[in-house]
Order: structure tokens, then sequence, then C-alpha cells
């Protein structure tokens, strides 16, 4: 299982530098900005983390900017011409849009799992 922290809306998997001997992480999925963290303890590195968040969105609020969410909610997904024909093939018979039909697919797996 790989290590993830989260904190307010933001999530990081968090890894271990050899050479710097030290964990660390970034938080992915943002275009635009870049926050990353580090810390030579367990209790360090979370401290660092929320406060990389905080600094960020004090940041944010203090420039009237929104501040970057990790996902936007949509996502282009390449599932090859046979799969994409049966998805769509099946939505077609559940009378669902194939993104709903994708969309149930994700929260089938994710429970599951």
């Amino acid at each position: 299982m790989k290590n993830i922290m989260k904190y307010k809306g933001y999530w990081a998997e968090i890894k271990y530098s050899d050479e710097d001997e030290c964990f660390c992480g970034e938080i992915e999925g943002l275009k635009n900005d870049s926050i990353s963290f580090e810390g030579e303890t367990v209790k360090e590195l979370k401290k660092d983390f929320k406060d990389a968040i905080d600094h960020y969105l004090s940041v944010c609020e203090a420039n009237h900017w929104k501040p970057e969410k990790q996902a936007k909610g949509s996502l282009n997904v390449r599932l090859g011409v046979e799969l994409h024909n049966k998805a769509k093939m099946k939505s077609i018979e559940k009378n669902i849009s194939i993104n709903e039909l994708i969309k149930q697919a994700v929260i089938a797996y994710i429970k599951a799992n």
C-alpha cells in the first residue's frame, strides 16, 4: 500500500530519499503551482506538509487567487477501440451515458478494493 497523506482536500504520496535521508512529498496534479515538503521524521514531515498547504492557501487568499485543486472532475481515458465499443454498447443497453458507465465502474472498483 502506498503511503498517502491528506490535509484540507489535498493529498500527496510520501517517498523516502536515501540520498537526503529524509521523507518527502509533493502535491500531485497541480498545473501551475508546486507544493513540496519534507522531514527527517514522520512528525516533521506531517508538520511541513500541513505548513506548506496552509502557506499556499494563505498566499492565494492574500492575492485573491483561486487555489488549484488536484483534480478537476473530468479526465480523458484511452480505452482502445474494442473496449470503447463494448463500453458504448453496454451504456446503450443500460440507457446511461458512457461517462456514467465509466463512473459506476470506477466506484465499483474502488469499493471492491
